[in-house]
């Protein structure tokens, strides 16, 4: 019998929906990968806002991990909400030997501009996580934060300030375009190990774009799951992402900014 792919996502909860543990979960699920999950945080959170967070504390995160790690073999690892140092540190600890691919999306602002990490965590995040990831996924203002510099605004910055953030320790960086201006949209992969990529899509006029970027970071980790190369998981997870945008508009969710359409290939 062959394998069962299994992905882990650690990151937080959205009572809406669209974004965090419950956006990851679908796409595992779309892309026919059983998913496991440890929470970090439970948001109030809907379309247009997240009206309150409650950390969960950093000992019931080790003690998910552990359960989940000690008994189910998962092959790749999606991180994204951390919310505080105390839980940054117990994830790397935690993690520290784990031999599969870890994809973090660094998760700081939720789409309706609601914070989502502590700024004391941002040096933890560096120093913690960046250094024990095979691929961080910043999108243009996360990747200004990290760095403490002015957003790019060309392919060449992103470049640049990817391959700052690979002097952090991450093998990979995948400088997310979608924050950019113009008519298309450029993603930037920079890897120690392979040829780098440059994926391109145009823009889509759509208020529809709730948990694009955890959407992306778990389907990369799905496809990595399956036994992908970097290069390859980046590259089809980017075409499922763009898919799921364009038929975001299918759903009716929510009066604010709803989310993108994880099962655009499933539900007809």
């Amino acid at each position: 019998m062959r394998p069962t792919s299994i992905a882990l996502t650690i990151a937080g909860s959205d009572s809406g929906g669209g974004a965090g543990i419950q956006a990851d979960l679908k796409a595992f699920s779309a892309l026919g990968v059983f998913g496991t999950s440890v929470i970090t945080a439970i948001t109030a959170q809907n379309t247009c806002a997240v009206t309150a967070v409650h950390e969960v504390p950093a000992d019931i995160v080790a003690a998910q991990i552990e359960a989940v790690l000690s008994d189910i073999p998962v092959s790749a690892i999606k991180l994204g909400m951390l919310f505080s140092p105390e839980i940054i540190t117990v994830v790397a600890k935690a993690l520290a030997d784990f031999k599969g691919p870890i994809i973090t999306d660094p998760v700081m602002i939720a789409k309706s501009g609601d914070a989502l990490l502590q700024d004391e965590s941002i040096h933890a995040l560096s120093e913690q996580i960046v250094p024990i990831t095979t691929l961080i996924t910043p999108n243009l203002p996360e990747a200004a934060r990290l760095l403490g510099i002015d957003e790019a605004t060309t392919t060449n910055a992103m470049s640049e300030q990817g391959n700052a953030l690979l002097a952090m320790g991450s093998k990979a960086v995948l400088m997310k375009g979608g924050h950019g201006a113009g008519a298309t949209c450029t993603d930037v992969l920079i890897s120690t190990s392979d040829i780098g990529l440059e994926l391109s899509a145009k823009r889509v006029q759509t208020q529809n774009t709730h948990g694009t970027g955890c959407t992306y970071s778990a389907s990369i980790a799905a496809h990595m799951a399956q036994g992908q190369s970097l290069n390859e998981a980046v590259a089809n997870a980017h075409g499922y992402l763009q898919k799921a945008i364009q038929a975001a508009d299918k759903l009716t969710i929510g009066s604010g900014h709803g989310p993108v359409h994880h099962f655009h290939e499933q539900w007809k």
